[in-house]
């Protein structure tokens, strides 16, 4: 297919968006040419066939023998029907390309949100940032980044965004980026491979069984079933022919007794076989599309020796695998399951398939761990490439310390972004940023943390400019009230702080943000208690910025001195419409908005 393809991601120099155009353009060509030439060939197809037809039927009533009037034109019509089906399958892979191309500009134009994997299934309400900055979702970081093959893919990159890496790994996972960031051919191809856009490959069951301990071992069993296999066919070619049918019996009684004795445990092992290997072709696909790269950056290189250890070839021991299991799938048809006691189709392919196992199974988990690792890093060079006014972070000792220059929310598109500076550490450690309804302040702070858990997994970040120290990320922003668990929304509140306060006790400062703190009861305990939580987070180290309507809660600010101070967000009356600027301002807001909106749609203040 690259065939088609005009342009060399390695030494383009065009922006992201230009050059997926201009190969999608390419693509839709080819697709249109190939549709052409499959529209001839089916044509071509039909005339054969009927030409075949007429010569037979010619040949059954004319005393000709020459058998070549057949021959010929079928064996043209086969050529035809291959050729066919290969152009069928390009065709295939053209509308597979076409869609990874189709979803790029979706992300550049902001249509991607609904269209990709969510990753809901690793959402954890208990988890101290995940729902409150939106790491996954419908619209979430999760599926802006994941463009992930397989489910191992998936649940690394799930495990990066809610784990923070230590700046070291940080810093291999940016150069490995770096490098992949141009290889656009390499994720085109990625994207193609497999039936679907989604795999149903299952790491944790793969990688359970080649761990397990075998249910079957292969033994003198693996010469003796064959032999007895064949004497079993052999005795029926004797009945046939010779009308020796007491041999039959014999070697039909053994066969089916061996079948008896280990047809528990071939269950049990065909079972377990079946369930942890799903769809493996397309596992061996994406390991030896990779294995064929060549890399310089040390993590990349330490993944593909994984892949190629001690002379095993991950994609080739996983190919030869799905073979086996594609045969011990086929007993299902119903001649093999009448010949099956008979010939041990499978008990043997279940010790093939064991033999495997014991010669490369303890190798998968770390074969998936290298597999997930490199998807993730390609999620994360694709969106460096699409994004390429972002920067990589950079990690400090002096702790703890959040400096940011031109920060942005990255789910907020580039051209709609509103840019913002901030400094928290040493010096400063809390910002309380008041202002009216709609003015940006929940998706500042939401700029600050989601900016926090990219710089800590290896991506880029939206900004200018970007230096921290290691820090655990602690959200309260959205809160929500459990009417079946019967939890209201202060105890939910009150929950999640405790979250973020248990943060404290670990190794890394913690970046705290607090949307909204305590707004669920009255304004005097409501001061008491924010003034209190913050005192203590501070007092153990750590940072963060609070949000408020309430004006009271500015008081907190004044009194820390020093390590404290007020910010807000404003707005501001146009042509009879509130208009907000969302840039950050000195000082504690002196305008309110709250009738203002509640005129604007009609309510009667």
């Amino acid at each position: 297919m690259h065939s088609i393809m005009a342009i060399d991601s390695s030494t383009t120099h065009q922006d992201p968006e230009t050059e997926y155009q201009q190969r999608l353009n390419a693509l839709r060509e080819a697709q249109s040419r190939f549709r052409q030439t499959s529209g001839r060939l089916g044509v071509a197809t039909l005339l054969f066939l009927a030409i075949s037809v007429v010569s037979a039927a010619w040949l059954l009533t004319s005393k000709i023998s020459a058998i070549y009037w057949v021959l010929l034109p079928l064996g043209i019509l086969t050529f035809f029907a291959i050729f066919h089906e290969r152009v069928i399958r390009t065709i295939r892979s053209c509308s597979r390309r076409i869609a990874f191309y189709e979803r790029g500009l979706a992300r550049l134009c902001n249509k991607w949100m609904g269209t990709g994997e969510t990753g809901d299934r690793f959402s954890d309400p208990s988890h101290p940032y995940a729902r409150d900055l939106d790491i996954f979702g419908t619209g979430s970081l999760f599926e802006l980044l994941c463009t992930a093959r397989t489910r191992a893919g998936e649940e690394t990159l799930a495990n990066w965004l809610l784990i923070p890496a230590s700046p070291e790994e940080v810093q291999l996972r940016n150069d490995a980026v770096t490098e992949l960031r141009t290889r656009v051919d390499l994720r085109e191809d990625l994207s193609v491979l497999g039936k679907d856009f989604r795999s149903g490959v299952q790491p944790e069951a793969l990688v359970a069984w080649g761990e397990d301990s075998p249910s079957l071992t292969a033994g003198i069993l693996q010469i003796l079933l064959p032999v007895l296999a064949f004497l079993w066919i052999s005795s029926l070619v004797a009945w046939s022919v010779f009308s020796f049918r007491y041999p039959t019996f014999l070697i039909s009684v053994v066969n089916l007794a061996i079948t008896l004795k280990f047809r528990k445990r071939t269950s049990k092992s065909a079972s377990a076989i079946e369930q942890a290997a799903k769809d493996l072709k397309l596992l061996s696909q994406v390991l030896a599309r990779i294995e064929r790269e060549s890399f310089t950056a040390l993590k990349l290189k330490s993944v593909h020796t994984v892949l190629q250890r001690n002379g095993v070839v991950a994609s080739s021991s996983i190919a030869a695998l799905n073979r086996r299991v594609d045969f011990l799938v086929s007993r299902r048809h119903l001649a093999l399951q009448a010949l099956d006691p008979f010939v041990f189709w499978t008990l043997q392919w279940s010790l093939s398939i064991e033999a495997s196992r014991q010669k490369f199974g303890t190798a998968i988990r770390d074969w998936l761990v290298a597999l997930g690792e490199i998807e993730v890093l390609l999620d994360l060079a694709g969106y460096s490439y699409e994004h390429p006014h972002d920067v990589f972070p950079v990690f400090t000792d002096e702790s703890p310390l959040f400096k940011a220059e031109g920060l942005a929310h990255p789910l907020i598109p580039e051209n709609r972004a509103v840019r913002n500076d901030l400094t928290l550490g040493r010096d400063l450690r809390l910002i309380i940023i008041s202002g009216p309804n709609m003015a940006g302040k929940s998706t500042f702070i939401r700029s600050v943390g989601i900016n926090a858990v990219l710089a800590q997994c290896g991506a880029p970040v939206r900004a200018h400019r970007l230096q921290l120290s290691p820090l655990s990320v602690g959200a309260s922003v959205c809160v929500l009230d459990s009417l079946q668990g019967g939890i209201s929304r202060f105890y939910a509140e009150i929950t999640r702080l405790k979250v973020i306060s248990d943060l404290t006790a670990g190794p890394l400062p913690v970046l705290f943000l607090l949307d909204e703190l305590l707004q669920g009861t009255n304004s005097h305990d409501r001061r008491i208690g924010a003034a209190a939580m913050v005192r203590n987070l501070l007092k153990r180290g750590a940072i963060g910025l609070l949000t408020t309507h309430d004006l009271a809660l500015t008081e907190i600010a004044i009194d820390l001195a020093s390590i404290g101070a007020n910010f807000h967000f404003q707005d501001h009356l146009e042509d009879g419409k509130l208009r907000f600027d969302h840039h950050l301002s000195h000082g504690i807001v002196q305008t309110s908005n709250a009738l203002q909106l509640m005129r604007s749609i009609g309510l009667d203040v």
